[in-house]
């Protein structure tokens, strides 16, 4: 005789889905799942890390369309909006009145544990390092600091303790689904193709315009958000020739932006090799900026083809799914 935890040797098993950290490359997560829904697999449970939590607890809830709505309609000026209002200690975009604006208003008395499917996110406590699992409770309790992004999104203050984004110390929570009970997990890693592509960037005026926007922006708001994307200006020597860009210093963002993609690559890593999923899929994001949260276009459709690219191993490996 078995109790109700209990799974019969005759029970379907349960795919889990652990979304890793990747700012704004964290829009692919979209597309893996609606390529994985395409090929008649739905996971049972996902877990998620950062922005894999934002997408993870708009799929558990049954939330992703209101979600990637949101996300399509992104500009960089609305990003540069969130950005400020966080630095200037105003309401972020973690905040329970911002995340009910993107879900809708019903998420905000949703519980973990009343979910559709499983459910868990992973955030960082600030003081002691210390990994904090949450898998029941409020939805938004969990998620605001899931996302609360070092340096750019308030720490969240929950249980006696400030917590920030859990992809300082488990960037793709493979642990959690299996702690959940998933059988067969399967990852989608962010942070595997980032080492060494992080400096190819447009240099030039045209493609500066292409990337702020349709329309040209005033001098001051291109020398603003230059930093932020990456872009380089071409310098000149003294007799007007140009400068080849490894011959000056990278800028302010840029150092910082590789800086992040080699910890999180390291950790990634490391955490992976811990607790190996099932299979891993990692989309080729190399060329988006962290705050690039405003190409959601290519960034989700990329997601799409990483489930393509990887057909042949999801097929085998979720047979017993059919």
């Amino acid at each position: 005789m078995t109790n109700g935890r209990q799974k019969s040797i005759f029970s379907k098993p349960r795919l889990g889905l652990a979304l890793g950290s990747g700012s704004a490359r964290g829009w692919s997560h979209i597309g893996v799942i609606r390529a994985l829904e395409e090929l008649g697999f739905e996971p049972d449970i996902v877990c998620g890390t950062s922005v894999g939590a934002l997408v993870g607890a708009a799929y558990a809830s049954g939330h992703l369309d209101l979600l990637e709505r949101w996300v399509e309609e992104l500009k960089w000026a609305d990003v540069l909006g969130y950005m400020l209002r966080a630095f200037v200690g105003q309401e972020s975009i973690q905040s329970k009145n911002q995340l009910a604006g993107i879900f809708g208003e019903t998420i905000g008395t949703m519980l973990i544990e009343d979910l559709p499917k499983g459910f868990g996110a992973v955030a960082t406590d600030l003081d002691t390092g210390q990994e904090v699992w949450f898998r029941k409770g409020s939805l938004l309790d969990a998620l605001s600091p899931s996302i609360a992004y070092p340096g750019l999104l308030n720490p969240i203050f929950f249980d006696g303790r400030w917590l920030v984004d859990g992809a300082l110390v488990n960037p793709v929570p493979v642990s959690l689904c299996r702690a959940l009970g998933a059988d067969i997990v399967i990852a989608v890693n962010l942070n595997g193709d980032l080492l060494g592509k992080n400096h190819d960037r447009p240099d030039n005026a045209d493609s500066k315009e292409k990337w702020i926007g349709t329309e040209r922006e005033p001098d001051f708001w291109s020398r603003l958000i230059a930093p932020f994307m990456n872009l380089r200006d071409k310098k000149k020597d003294s007799s007007g020739e140009d400068v080849d860009e490894n011959e000056y210093p990278p800028k302010l963002f840029e150092v910082i932006s590789g800086a992040i993609n080699i910890m999180q690559d390291r950790i990634t890593r490391s955490r992976m090799a811990g607790d190996p999923p099932d299979l891993s899929i990692t989309p080729r994001l190399s060329q988006i900026g962290h705050l690039e949260f405003h190409r959601s276009e290519e960034v989700i459709l990329e997601g799409k083809r990483s489930v393509e690219r990887m057909l042949p191993a999801l097929e085998d490996i979720l047979h017993p799914f059919r």
